[in-house]
């Protein structure tokens, strides 16, 4: 589920938070002296945004309506949509949109709500090669664990390939160089901005998404992983995933930039959009 485009500015214009938004109206004014700090400063004044009353047992039926379950701390959850939100202010966003030009008022935030996939690997996948600009080859990365460390820019390389569309083996391009995974499950509150939207601006992954529950940090250890020994289990998971992306492209129609995860031999999509 989600809440949508213009919730967050809806809050923000509450009498409840007229005082909050004063002083981020303030801040904001101010950021071209010291940017890093100030960054920091405005999104701690948003983590105390006070909700509408009515928004709980509205989310709470939305949620049970979808098949979600709902947290067992309602303070918890608002805190992970408030830190979404204030996501908007992280310095690389911020800094991305100073470098193209973007007014910072021309960017909105939504937030998804979503149940995690427990995912054994996570991967990314551009259906049109971006480095050759080739329709016919697909090009995708693969990470242990959850997407975080892959779209998160944490240290460390995922293990890409490529694959033509029609019938191929995958073409090894880097091993995983991870130093971290991330594991686990719950709700996930992900951020979506219409930044993927704005011309000539491709804002994906700069913006934070919350779990619920914080995930265990596991320090990988690639000395028996199959992904990187295994030869025929290697090309039967990324032969999956090369699957995944030429049916999505051909239900959608265009090529995608697509987010999925892979556990006990299942796949599954999280997330597509057109590839910018």
């Amino acid at each position: 589920m989600a809440l949508p485009f213009g919730v967050f500015e809806k809050v923000l214009a509450m009498d409840r938070n007229s005082e909050i938004a004063q002083r981020c109206r303030e801040l904001v004014s101010r950021l071209d002296g010291n940017p890093e700090e100030i960054l920091e400063e405005i999104r701690k004044t948003l983590l105390g945004l006070e909700a509408p009353e009515e928004l709980p047992s509205v989310l709470r039926g939305v949620m049970e309506d979808a098949g979600l379950g709902w947290p067992k701390d309602w303070d918890d959850a608002w805190m992970c949509i408030k830190r979404v939100w204030a996501s908007k202010w992280n310095e690389r966003a911020y800094l991305s949109r100073k470098a193209r030009g973007i007014p910072d008022e021309d960017l909105f935030m939504a937030v998804l709500i979503q149940q995690v996939v427990e995912a054994e690997y996570s991967f990314v996948i551009h259906t049109d090669n971006p480095f050759t600009g080739d329709s016919d080859e697909l090009y995708a990365e693969v990470v242990l664990g959850l997407g975080e460390t892959l779209v998160g820019n944490y240290p460390g390389r995922a293990l890409g390939f490529t694959c033509k569309k029609r019938g191929s083996e995958p073409q090894l391009l880097s091993y995983p160089s991870k130093s971290v995974g991330l594991f686990g499950g719950g709700l996930i509150f992900r951020s979506d901005s219409n930044g993927e939207d704005l011309s000539g601006y491709a804002g994906a992954g700069l913006y934070d998404s919350v779990m619920l529950i914080p995930p265990r940090e596991v320090l990988l250890d690639y000395t028996e992983e199959p992904l990187v020994w295994d030869e025929n289990f290697r090309n039967e998971l990324l032969t999956g995933i090369t699957n995944v992306g030429v049916m999505v492209e051909k239900v959608l129609g265009s090529p995608q930039d697509i987010e999925g995860a892979c556990t006990g031999g299942r796949y599954y999509v999280v997330q597509t959009r057109p590839q910018v």
